[in-house]
């Protein structure tokens, strides 16, 4: 017998002694996961639990439920309306800025500042945080890029928000499989054309839900975080937040409710004697008007007892920090950004929490330049190249390098001087660079060089003395010779001397 075959033979035998009960009864051997199992204790819990696709456990009336009951908890919830803003401002910010990297020189800060002039214009930052905030409390965003001739720049380009339930089609087929509400396909999974309601469902004049446009995907901007394979349209991002939004306004209003309740009355009157005892006749439920600084007697064999606040109850501030740290867990926010406090935090803790508050921001923009930003530039590049005399002549080429980068703004440092100190030792140790530094404060590097070269060059014109005395040119270590590059500047001995001076 080959080896091959020994070894087979082993394994069967190994298996027909498991197999068989001590008794010599065959056992069949089963597996299972506790998870999997259903018993009395978890069949209600599991009840509601289901196979569905992602697009249909998303189907358009539990969207549409989810979209109310989000938005009505962040129009009425301090908190939730707080936390939906929080996000919208620390993702989008002042708005981004773009800076291109395949163009130098002044061909490029002129596109910058031109398309700067025009996302001014078209209040763009404003409409990226409604974008962003309309993502977290209805699941997704539609922007449509449209012509405005109202604009006062020569670039006509805007974007028109379109809120989520106006992306419907009325006469959706049940039998196509490429369509889905609002959105067709093509056989590879793009989305060919969406479908928008010419009139809000809510509207005025939303009794006419048959009217609809075929805008084709290239001028429609959807914004949804996929949380499954598959999905094509998306849930409120606080969608598990939602039932505790609830219950946190519901205890509050329970413990101020208990708190009026013990405030109405001053004081109780009570008796200990037996029923049909000695003692005078009292209407029940009776009020005694009762007179500042001022004694009271009581009837024969009563007393009165004062009414003792105890509301709002030791465990209020707990059950708020526990449940408001809860919602806030589903956005990736740590419990102080969410409720606006930092009193139990340290330095330590409050960094590592945010962390990776901060990470889900970077992931949050990165979606956004992604899907909508590098979008929104190419319709804005194209519509340029248009019109004459707008961009130079040396960019109309097809060969032109149009790559680019988006700046956001930075997040300030809890300890300023300790930040500063930190990014010095990593300048110094060349394990960063100047631009990734400016970068982490959202700014472009070579505008801040510029602005310190001309603020220096009009010292010096004045005389003024620097307020900070350079230091003194690190020297790298020795090492094989690298070749000159005319586009690199670099330091000659006049330019250290200069500096140590």
């Amino acid at each position: 017998m080959s080896l091959l075959g020994r070894v087979i033979e082993g394994l069967r035998a190994i298996g027909r002694r498991n197999a068989t009960a001590p008794g010599g009864r065959r056992v069949p051997i089963r597996a299972r996961y506790d998870a999997a199992l259903t018993t009395p204790e978890n069949r209600r819990h599991w009840a509601l639990a289901d196979g569905l696709s992602a697009d249909l456990a998303a189907s358009t009336a539990v969207r549409r439920q989810l979209r109310n009951r989000a938005r009505y908890e962040v129009a009425n919830n301090s908190y939730a309306r707080g936390i939906v803003q929080t996000l919208a401002n620390d993702c989008i910010g002042t708005g981004p800025r773009l800076q291109l990297l395949g163009i130098r020189g002044d061909a490029a800060r002129q596109i910058e500042r031109a398309f700067a002039a025009w996302t001014t214009a078209v209040d763009l930052p404003e409409k990226l945080r409604s974008m962003r905030v309309a993502q977290a409390e209805d699941g997704e965003a539609f922007a449509l890029l449209t012509f405005n001739p109202a604009l006062a720049t020569p670039v006509m380009l805007d974007l028109r928000l379109i809120e989520a339930e106006q992306i419907h089609t009325p006469d959706l087929p049940w039998q196509d499989p490429r369509a889905i509400d609002g959105i067709r396909f093509d056989a590879a999974g793009n989305p060919v054309e969406y479908h928008v309601l010419r009139f809000h469902p809510g509207g005025a004049l939303g009794a006419f839900p048959l009217d609809y446009d075929r805008v084709p995907a290239a001028a429609m901007i959807h914004l949804f975080r996929p949380d499954r394979p598959g999905q094509h349209r998306g849930i409120p991002e606080i969608t598990p937040a939602i039932p505790l939004f609830a219950q946190l306004r519901r205890f509050t209003l329970a413990v101020l409710g208990a708190a009026e309740t013990a405030a109405d009355f001053a004081g109780i009157l009570y008796t200990d004697a037996p029923a049909g005892g000695e003692a005078d006749a009292v209407e029940p439920m009776d009020a005694i008007a009762l007179e500042k600084r001022a004694l009271l007697t009581m009837p024969g064999g009563w007393r009165m007892e004062q009414m003792r606040a105890e509301q709002p109850a030791t465990t209020y501030a707990e059950f708020k920090h526990e449940i408001l740290n809860e919602i806030a867990r589903c956005l990736n926010m740590p419990f102080n950004v969410a409720a606006g406090n930092s009193s139990g935090y340290n330095y330590a803790s409050g960094r590592l929490d945010h962390q990776v508050y901060f990470k889900a921001i970077r992931v949050d923009q990165s979606r956004f330049a992604m899907r909508a930003l590098d979008r929104i530039f190419a319709a804005w590049v194209s519509e340029a190249l248009l019109i004459d005399g707008f961009l130079p002549e040396a960019l109309r080429s097809a060969a032109t390098d149009w790559s680019h980068q988006w700046f956001w703004d930075g997040s300030e440092h809890v300890d300023p001087a300790k930040e500063a100190a930190a990014q010095a030792q990593r300048l110094d140790s060349f394990t960063t660079t100047l631009a990734d530094e400016y970068a982490r404060k959202g700014q472009d590097w070579e505008n801040q060089l510029r602005q310190r070269a001309r603020e220096l060059s009009l010292m010096r014109e004045l005389n003024l003395q620097l307020a900070v005395t350079p230091g003194p040119i690190i020297q790298p270590a020795p090492g094989p010779a690298v070749p000159a590059d005319d586009s690199i500047p670099t330091a000659t001995e006049e330019d250290a001397d200069a500096s140590a001076a």
